[in-house]
Parts: C-alpha cells; structure tokens; sequence
C-alpha cells in the first residue's frame, strides 16, 4: 500500500483540478440566453400539466453568460393564489420571475417554497417579501449559516446581475405531510443527502413532482453539503413514487426515471472510485488525473463540478483510509 499524503486543501484541489480538466469538452447550456446588455434572464414558463410551469435554467454552471441561472424555479396555479418553488439566483431574478409568474397566471403570489439550503432556491426573496416563505427549520438554518458567504461568492462569478442581491430567509417553517393551497392538495417529503433536508413537492393533481436538488439530468450534481450513502437511499425512495413529470433543479425535465438513473450511477462511481483511490493512498492530483467514465463526459458541468467533488467528498475517504491504517 501506497504511504498516504497529507490532505490538501479545497482550494488547491481546485486549482490543480482545473489545470488537469482542461482538455475536457465544454458543457454546453441549451436554455435561451439571457440578455447580459440589459440584465433581462429572458424568462419563459412552460406548462407541464394545467396549471402547473416550470422556469428552466441553463443547464451548466454559474456564469456572467447566464446570469448566475441554472435552476429550474416553477410555480402552481391555485384558487387561492399561485405557489412559488425556489426564487432563482438573485434579486433581479426574483423580480422577473414574480412578474412572469403573475402575468401568466393572472393571479398574484400566495407562497414561496424553498426546497433546499443552496443559493439560487432563496436569492431572489427580496421579490417576495410580502408572501409567506416557507422551508424546513434545517433548510432554513442552513441558509442564515451559508448566506453571506454565498453573496459574496454569486457576485464574483456573475457580477452586475447580483447587483442589489441581499439574502432574506424564509419566515415560516414546513413540516412534510399534506399541504393545501386553494383547495389544490400537494405531498410534502423530506429526505436527505444531497443536503441535510431536500424537500420534495408532489402536486397530487398533475403527477408532477418537483425533485429539488436530490435528482440531476444530463448534468453532474453539486456536493457541497452532501452525503452519499443516505443520498442514494433517497433516490431509492423516491424512485418508488408514481409520477408523470419530474422536474430537477439542475437539468431537463424528465417524464422517466432516466433523472434519478443518473444521479444514482454517478454517485456510485464516485463513492467506488474515492474509496480504491483512498484505499491505495492517493492524493486528489492522482485521483483527478484518472479518466471518468465516458457516460458521464458529456453531461454539463463536468470541467468544474467534478474537481468540486473531489474538494468536497474525497478528504472524508481519506481520513476513513487513514483511519482504518492505525
């Protein structure tokens, strides 16, 4: 067995991973692009069931080109108002999606629902600041722990769009369960991995279901705050209900369970891959020099969000490995 190396730091992995990623193929958005000479995110609903519209992203990473936007928000039409899932990247977002929403539905606001802690589901809560806002007490913590870090880091890498962008939190707390909105019946479910708590919506009319960050098409997830094991566990549960369209956060949406396939096998590889690697005493610029898997090089994000994978996930399978050694 190789002698194991001192851990490297995030940020140098990120450095050394860049450098090792750039012959990789560029992932490609195929959202409209957004108009940066005027900050307009060109925004377009698209009905998937009555009443029911999904806001889709670039599906890549954040980028001055798509104004920090590479979410999926939605929004559901109901007697008593419309309800908003997640508020996009940043305060000008917020305000363009809340006009689109209320144009298209004739109808105002009546809430917000935040279905994760990560930046580009609450950024644009400036917009709706006179609707109730509600996300679970974990999600809800962790983005009052996360939000000025997250300004700070949405500013730098797109700029004047964030202009005027200050977090506001969530002012109620959800419990999964039942949820009725203008006489319309949605399922609430919470699970974990992909974060600490990753809310689900079901709208129980239409089938449709709104995965959150838990499900990535075409796409490499994000693992900031991630777990594996209870993630895949999650996808397992998920991956038992019925459904006619399931909308990621990150990536088309998909009428299968491709979405769910993909983040399952990708996540599977990466927790084999950095237990051999740790295993035989790798350091992070040996594991990112080995080659991925061709099933994954043409999904989106891949020259960035991978050399995050490793920063974020592969110290844990060192110190296993190191710890195993004693």
């Amino acid at each position: 067995m190789k002698r194991h190396r001192p851990l490297r730091s995030g940020l140098a992995a990120l450095l050394l991973g860049a450098a090792l990623c750039a012959g990789l193929p560029a992932a490609e958005s195929r959202a409209a692009p957004p108009d940066a000479a005027t900050l307009d995110y060109r925004l377009a609903a698209r009905e998937l069931a009555p009443g029911v519209f999904v806001v889709e992203g670039a599906n890549d990473d954040f980028s001055p080109a798509n104004g920090c936007n590479i979410i999926n928000t939605g929004f559901i039409v109901t007697d008593a108002g419309v309800l908003v899932v997640n508020t996009g990247p940043s305060r000008r977002y917020g305000e363009q999606l809340r006009a689109l929403v209320e144009r298209t539905a004739g109808k105002p606001v009546a809430q917000v629902l935040h279905l994760n802690l990560h930046p580009d589901y609450f950024l644009g809560n400036q917009a709706f600041a006179d609707v109730p806002r509600l996300a679970t007490a974990a999600t809800a913590s962790g983005m009052a722990a996360e939000a000025k870090a997250y300004e700070d880091n949405l500013y730098r890498m797109c700029g004047d769009w964030m202009r005027g962008t200050e977090a506001l939190l969530p002012d109620r707390t959800v419990q999964p369960g039942r949820l009725v909105l203008g006489g319309r019946e949605f399922e609430l479910r919470e699970y974990e991995g992909h974060t600490a708590s990753d809310l689900v919506l079901v709208d129980r009319a239409s089938g449709v279901v709104f995965a959150g960050g838990l499900v990535f098409a075409d796409r490499i997830p994000t693992t900031p705050h991630a777990r594996i094991e209870p993630w895949l566990k999650s996808l397992d549960a998920l991956g038992a209900l019925p459904f006619r369209a399931m909308v990621p956060s990150h990536g088309p949406v998909v009428h299968d369970a491709r979405g769910i396939g993909q983040t399952r096998a990708y996540l599977r590889w990466l927790d084999e891959s950095f237990r051999s690697a740790a295993e035989q005493g790798w350091d992070m610029a040996e594991l990112l020099a080995q080659p991925i898997p061709p099933e994954f090089r043409d999904w989106a994000a891949l020259r960035t969000e991978y050399v995050r994978n490793v920063a974020h996930l592969y110290p844990r399978y060192e110190q296993r490995a190191l710890g195993k050694g004693r």
